[in-house]
């Protein structure tokens, strides 16, 4: 791919659009990575040949920083050399991609920043009202959990054993739930063991559908019965509930001041580089 496009661009569209390396794609991703390849190194020539690229200077920091962050990815030079022959690219080559990259970028920021209209607070109040459901928070749940696996391969974890340690393990904290941590660290086979079987703050649909219906219906501080998920067989604590709320405007202003600015840029953005492919 390395004579048909430019060997950077070329190993950042395979990651991004098939998440491969460019010699891993099949023909029908070679093909798709290179259309739009093609497209791409046309947009950012035009891009560069403006006045308001001309008026561009990078820092040699920002440049530095992006290297450095793909540099970290390997163990040493060497390791790093190898991986960037692969790719067709040697050091100084990806230098120089990574600064093309980054003045496209600042030539694009520059004129979202000059040519996109200022969001005002009518703006932010108008979106609210009219995307309010988009800020209901849903119910969540801090949960623990206690997981016991069913491996009938594996003598002690049959499932009659697996459910005989389980059913061990409810009668003790049906009489002291405050005990469930302690429990979860000495026998749950799962890795919140070593914090006492805390899951966190769940929403619904984050767990398993068996133990959703299970966590969501359980009261705070009540221990549910035994659950059986692909998993193996679980016990659930609800420490606590954080119910649905409305989140008020005052708190999401300054979010929704962000999204609308960002998506007028982009607006800006797109008609600008279509302007560039306009007969002069």
């Amino acid at each position: 791919m390395a004579d048909e496009v430019a060997p950077y661009l070329a190993l950042k569209l395979a990651r991004e659009l098939c998440g491969k390396a460019p010699h891993e794609l099949d023909d029908e991703e070679h093909k798709r990575v290179v259309a739009v390849a093609r497209r791409q190194t046309e947009i950012e020539r035009r891009i560069l040949g403006t006045l308001e690229a001309s008026s561009v200077v990078l820092p040699e920091s920002s440049v530095a920083q992006a290297f450095g962050e793909i540099r970290a990815r390997f163990a040493d030079d060497a390791e790093l050399d190898a991986g960037l022959a692969q790719a067709g690219l040697t050091q100084q080559s990806l230098l120089v991609a990574i600064a093309r990259d980054l003045k496209v970028e600042a030539v694009l920021e520059q004129v979202a920043g000059h040519e996109a209209v200022p969001v005002s607070d009518t703006d932010v109040e108008i979106f609210y009202l009219q995307n309010v459901d988009k800020f209901r928070k849903p119910e969540t749940r801090v949960l623990r959990h206690i997981l016991v696996t069913i491996n009938d391969d594996l003598p002690g974890s049959e499932r009659l054993a697996a459910q005989r340690r389980i059913e061990a393990i409810h009668a003790r904290l049906a009489k002291e739930p405050g005990r469930f941590a302690e429990q979860a660290l000495k026998h749950s086979e799962c890795p919140t063991a070593m914090n006492g079987g805390l899951l966190g703050s769940v929403h619904p649909g984050q767990l398993y559908p068996e133990l959703d219906a299970v966590a969501f219906s359980t009261e705070p501080g009540k221990l549910s019965g035994i659950v059986e998920s692909p998993l193996g067989l679980h016990l659930l604590l609800c420490e606590s509930i954080d119910p649905v709320r409305q989140v008020p405007l005052a708190e999401a202003r300054e979010r929704i001041r962000a999204h609308i600015d960002a998506k007028r840029g982009e607006a800006v953005q797109k008609r600008w580089v279509a302007r560039l492919f306009q007969p002069a």
